[in-house]
């Protein structure tokens, strides 16, 4: 799998709302009621990343949560990335 170039990462990220690229990875931030709340999307997004065989550099505190995805073995963002983006903002939306 090949890492895509810079322009059209930043051109696919247009249609995700709070997503961001840089150093090699597409960003976002999550801020949720409470901790519950928080670990519950959390659970969801792992099985998600289990199905795809695909798993997120992710940071929580209390009710916050950092995601970041690359796909290490192409060394950079691959379609791999925008599809689990699209599912989290699918669980994140529901």
């Amino acid at each position: 799998m090949k890492p895509l170039q810079d322009a059209e990462i930043e051109a696919r990220l247009e249609k995700f709302e709070g997503w961001t690229f840089n150093e090699n990875a597409i960003h976002t931030k999550l801020e949720f009621e409470n901790f519950k709340e928080a670990f519950a999307a959390m659970t969801r997004i792992a099985f998600e990343a289990e199905a795809l065989q695909h798993h997120p550099n992710w940071f929580n505190v209390y009710n916050n949560l950092e995601i970041s995805l690359s796909t290490h073995d192409a060394g950079g963002v691959t379609n791999k990335d925008f599809e689990f983006a699209e599912r989290i903002e699918e669980i994140i939306s529901a």
